[in-house]
């Protein structure tokens, strides 16, 4: 059963950090990406990371800020979320494909996703 299962959001405030996790099982997933959605607002992308190179990319706004990184071991991808402002808030989505993709960015381009986990910054 192929499955991405998202924990770690929750109530902070401006400034805090957070790391969200995304447990995967089912399949050997290649590349991940994190997406998030803010209400009201078009589902974004956030960051992504390849298998075999371990090539990263970050939307512009997390850049500095935000670092993905998976536990090939543990089947687990990660999102550590520093200096967080309150326009992070959002549901934030992990996202899985099974080859090494090229458009990291583009919804389109990961075939499993997560349900979401909700990540709130006050100010």
């Amino acid at each position: 059963q192929v499955q991405l299962l998202e924990s770690g959001g929750r109530l902070v405030q401006t400034g805090d950090s957070l790391r969200l996790s995304c447990a995967a099982s089912g399949r050997t997933y290649i590349s991940y990406g994190w997406f998030r959605q803010a209400p009201g607002q078009e589902r974004e992308f956030v960051a992504s990371i390849r298998g075999g190179d371990g090539y990263t990319r970050y939307a512009d706004f997390v850049k500095g800020r935000f670092t993905i990184s998976r536990d090939n071991a543990e089947n687990t991808l990660y999102l550590q979320m520093n200096s967080l402002k309150p326009e992070d808030t959002a549901v934030y989505y992990c996202a899985a494909a099974l080859r090494r993709l090229t458009a990291l960015d583009k919804q389109g381009s990961y075939v499993y996703w997560g349900q979401g986990t909700q990540v709130t910054v006050s100010s």
